[in-house]
């Protein structure tokens, strides 16, 4: 199959983010309602700068939105309510791909979603990318490879726009532990990110972080900033469970090269201390962070180098503007501001 199509880097022009309002108690048990409020003060940054999509469970869920929305000063002009059941919401993980085609109209591209190859509670999310597909009036393809549905989430990934995509061996490659498409190897992924994403070139990377239970999504490790250059997350602590792995990525980015023949420029991204709740290690990275219109939202864990990730993030998006979110209670739920959220790309 021959690509007509380009998925386009998350810091090109948005026309929405897409968020689900948190409507699951059991991924914060114990922090529901502070994690309610850290999505609220995440959707009063993004509204300063583009429309922001909320899909919610219920009406019931609409209004405490709504309610919650007013007293944070949210601008009401910013927020589209979608009505529609869910699991669980980690739009980052059930959306479409949106990408532009050949005419620069935009599309959306339906893998499968599985709950991560873990979660029986997945059926209601699964449905999402066709629901929102319709809803936007963007016609849809389903990935396929051989005649099967490929499943494939936005958080194991990411792109350059330039043909260019990070990924993790651990995450599409492990055929023992939360399979996501059993007997496919490189050569499968790079036929099928090819055929309907555009990619030309993947950069695989060998493990994620400890306590992720994606089991190694790229984007709480390495994340494309520029055609060119990705931040990396470094472990100085050589006792931690991560320092060996973040070695042995940024020893793999060293040979690494991109589409165009030139090599990967890294810089290096701390990692907070390690984080647990009730004796669970979190996953919580600087990583993890959401490129919108005007701005770059920053997880940030009440660390002594949230300082240090937010500066070296502002040196890399001096057009933007680098607002932290306190994301101590999101982590609980395994995952943060990037997690949380899907870019649609603007029209063109």
């Amino acid at each position: 199959m021959s690509t007509s199509y380009r998925l386009p880097a998350e810091w090109e022009p948005h026309r929405a983010t897409h968020l689900a309002f948190p409507s699951n108690c059991a991924d914060w048990p114990g922090k529901f309602a502070p994690a309610q409020w850290a999505f609220v003060e995440m959707v009063r940054h993004l509204a300063e700068g583009e429309a922001v999509r909320i899909a919610v469970t219920t009406e019931t869920r609409k209004r405490q939105a709504a309610r919650m929305f007013r007293d944070a000063h949210v601008s009401p002009d910013a927020i589209e309510f979608h009505l529609c059941p869910l699991d669980r919401g980690w739009m980052r993980d059930i959306s479409p791909f949106f990408v532009y085609d050949r005419n620069q109209n935009r599309r959306a591209v339906l893998f499968r979603f599985n709950g991560w190859a873990k979660y029986d509670n997945h059926k209601l999310d699964a449905r999402w990318g066709e629901e929102i597909s319709r809803d936007l009036d963007l016609k849809s393809v389903e990935a396929l490879h051989e005649g099967r549905p490929v499943v494939l989430e936005g958080g194991a990934v990411d792109s350059n726009g330039q043909g260019d995509l990070l990924t993790t061996e651990e995450c599409l490659l492990d055929q023992k532990v939360q399979v996501r498409n059993p007997g496919f190897r490189k050569k499968d992924y790079e036929k099928v990110c090819r055929s309907f994403l555009g990619i030309k070139n993947i950069l695989w990377l060998g493990s994620g972080i400890a306590g992720d239970d994606t089991h190694g999504h790229v984007d709480d490790i390495c994340r494309f900033v520029n055609p060119a250059t990705v931040v990396l997350c470094e472990e100085k602590n050589r006792n931690s469970p991560n320092y060996g792995v973040l070695e042995e990525n940024r020893e793999r980015l060293e040979n690494a090269r991109l589409a165009n023949g030139t090599a990967v420029e890294t810089v290096r991204l701390p990692m907070p201390a390690p984080l647990y709740f009730q004796g669970l290690m979190l996953p919580a990275s600087y990583a993890n962070f959401y490129i919108a219109n005007g701005q770059v939202i920053v997880p940030t864990f009440n660390d002594e180098a949230d300082r240090q990730a937010l500066g070296i993030l502002s040196e890399l998006f001096p057009d933007r503007k680098i607002i932290g979110i306190h994301a101590v209670d999101l982590v609980w739920g395994f995952g943060t501001l990037h997690c949380l959220s899907h870019e649609e790309p603007a029209e063109r």
